[in-house]
């Protein structure tokens, strides 16, 4: 058992599980009815995507120094009362079923998926490996 990050949109592994979208907003030009078929997500949970003002300050982290502030900034969100409890459930449930999460974003060393990883880890989730993780 086992949580997998993913791009979201990406085509699903064989015993992937559920797909949860910790994206801010849904995606655009798609109706609702066709996210778990275009592999996008199944269940759309924004708690664990960054805030409103955040989320745009990390589309403009172009340079490493501007990501590192992002990073920083993010995790602090994720030590809101909310937030840690939903990691702390999404790490229990990954010892019970597969299931994955993830963003948009095509590269997950410049997303906070990367950053959802990490704080998973810390708490313990049973993360399935992938090219350049685990």
């Amino acid at each position: 058992m086992s949580i997998r990050i993913v791009r979201l949109g990406s085509p699903r592994a064989e015993d992937e599980g559920l797909r949860i979208g910790t994206v801010r907003r849904p995606p655009r030009g798609v109706r609702k009815e066709d996210y778990a078929a275009k592999d996008i997500y199944d269940l759309w949970f924004p708690n664990l995507s960054p805030s409103e003002a955040l989320l745009k300050e990390g589309q403009g982290a172009d340079d490493e120094k501007s990501w590192q502030q992002f990073r920083r900034k993010f995790v602090a969100e994720l030590k809101s009362t909310q937030a840690a409890r939903d990691l702390d459930l999404l790490a229990a449930l990954s010892h019970q079923t597969n299931f994955s999460i993830g963003c948009y974003c095509a590269d997950e060393a410049r997303c906070h998926r990367s950053i959802l990883r990490d704080a998973l880890h810390a708490r313990g989730a049973d993360l399935a490996d992938s090219a350049g993780h685990g």
